[in-house]
C-alpha cells in the first residue's frame, strides 16, 4: 500500500472538475505539471475519466476503478510508495478517507454547475499547506499542495 495517496486535480473557482461526466478537459493549463508529477507512479481513475483520456498515460500504471471496487483493496494491491488519484468526482469521494495529500490547481473559470471535486459525501479533511507551484502567474494559476492531517 502506498505511503502517499495524492489527489491531483484542476478545478474551477466554483469547485468543479468538469461540465459533465464525459467532458474531455481542454481548459486545464497544468497538464505539463500533471505529467511531471505523475510520471513513474500509478494513477487511479474512474471509468468515466479513463474514457475521456485522449491517449494512454505513458510511463504510468493506469488503474481504472469501478463503483463496485473497494478503494482499500485497490490501494493494498499497489506496490509503489506513491500513487495519484486523478478523477473523477466520485472516485475522489470514494478515496477521500485514504488521501494523504491534495494537489489542487484552481483555474479562473466558473462553470455554475457540473461535476464537483468530491461527488458524494466525504469525511471532513483537515489540511496543512505545504507548497505552491506557479503554473501561469499572469493568469493567476497556481497549484496548491496540502498534506491531509490525521483526524
Amino acid at each position: 500500500m502506498p505511503n502517499e495517496v495524492i489527489l491531483i486535480a484542476a478545478v474551477t473557482v466554483d469547485g468543479f472538475i468538469a461540465r459533465h461526466n464525459h467532458e474531455v478537459t481542454t481548459w486545464s493549463k497544468d497538464l505539463h505539471l500533471f505529467k511531471e508529477q505523475t510520471l513513474g507512479h500509478p494513477v487511479v481513475m474512474g471509468s468515466n475519466t479513463y474514457d475521456t483520456l485522449a491517449a494512454e498515460l505513458e510511463g504510468r500504471e493506469m488503474i481504472v476503478v469501478h463503483r463496485t471496487d473497494d478503494p482499500e483493496s485497490i490501494l493494498a494491491d499497489i506496490e509503489s510508495d506513491r500513487c495519484f488519484i486523478i478523477g473523477g468526482g466520485k472516485t475522489y469521494a470514494r478515496f477521500a478517507p485514504h488521501l494523504t495529500h491534495l494537489y489542487i490547481t484552481p483555474h479562473p473559470i466558473v462553470f455554475g454547475n457540473g461535476v464537483p471535486l468530491f461527488d458524494g459525501g466525504i469525511p471532513e479533511l483537515n489540511l496543512s499547506f505545504q507548497n505552491m507551484i506557479t503554473i501561469d502567474k499572469k493568469d493567476g494559476i497556481f497549484q496548491y499542495q496540502y498534506k491531509v492531517l490525521p483526524s
